[in-house]
């Protein structure tokens, strides 16, 4: 049986039957910090180099009107060499879906890695809306244009063999960075990614970036709208390009940074790692009486 076919929703589109998550949510929902919009992407369910951990503790302590689901949520490609699907990548679906269920808007735009999806565009799949792209209005009216990014990698619409090729050495390093952050947490030591450090040193990996930056940004352009949110290349950013403001919203693989609209329009990347930290930095410490 085909991988994908064994993933935790039944075959009708309409339908989903993950079972109850592992790890509860908190009770209620005071506590959460609130968005007017939240965009995830390159989640990667069905690989190990998923931190799935981490974008539950995000999913747990935020909420939103809406969410963008920008692309490889789940990863087809590694899921049809090898079935990997844990609990905590159920619980993720699971999260989601409530999320639908209880108002928040959610879109979902499929990307390279989860393709098979983007043959349900204009469907509505539980409560999560498919499409191709997406156009965003800021609380203070500007209109972004929502991609996943594929659609302008020039290496993968030209040369599809390398972009898999790429894939294998991509998650080779991401099988050390799992290694390593096993050690780190058991030192007590928080999350740390080895590729991005890696990427962050490597001109050629910087320049390939600088270059997916510039078409995203010419294209929306183009396009005449005011700015654009994609994934793909799991680097987060923003900057203005090219007359629009140009923003990615990272990944949940190495450096799980999610982008979020505030109410009033402004916009902001989340490292969550970083969150974590203040987060648990501000917790009061509890004194043992001697």
């Amino acid at each position: 049986m085909d991988a994908i076919t064994r993933l935790p929703f039944d075959a009708d589109i309409h339908e989903f039957s993950a079972s109850e998550p592992t790890i509860p949510e908190p009770e209620g929902q005071r506590g959460r910090r609130r968005f007017r919009t939240i965009w995830i992407s390159d989640v990667h369910l069905g690989t190990r180099g998923c931190a799935a951990d981490l974008l539950i503790d995000f999913l747990d302590s935020t909420d939103s009107e809406t969410m963008y689901l920008v692309g490889d949520i789940i990863d087809g490609w590694r899921l049809k060499k090898k079935f990997y699907w844990p609990d905590t990548h159920n619980d993720i679906i699971w999260r989601i879906m409530k999320r639908a269920k209880r108002g928040t808007r959610v879109v979902y735009v499929p990307g390279n890695h989860d393709e098979m999806f983007r043959q349900y565009a204009g469907l509505n799949f539980g409560g999560v809306e498919i499409k191709r792209q997406a156009i965003h209005e800021t609380a203070d009216g500007r209109t972004l244009l929502v991609a996943h990014g594929d659609e302008f990698d020039a290496i993968l619409l030209g040369h599809r063999w390398i972009a898999f090729f790429g894939d294998q050495l991509y998650h080779l390093m991401m099988r050390i960075n799992h290694g390593v952050n096993w050690v780190r947490a058991r030192l007590g030591k928080p999350y740390w990614s080895f590729s991005k450090v890696a990427k962050q040193k490597v001109k050629n990996a910087v320049e390939v970036i600088s270059q997916f930056e510039h078409t995203v940004a010419a294209e929306a352009a183009r396009r005449g709208v005011d700015g654009v949110v994609c994934g793909h290349i799991h680097h987060a950013e923003f900057r203005p390009l090219a007359g629009v403001e140009y923003y990615n919203d990272g990944d949940w693989v190495e450096g799980c940074t999610a982008l979020v609209e505030h109410f009033d329009g402004r916009m902001e990347i989340l490292h969550w790692v970083e969150e974590m930290a203040k987060r648990d930095a501000s917790r009061p410490v509890l004194k043992i009486a001697a």
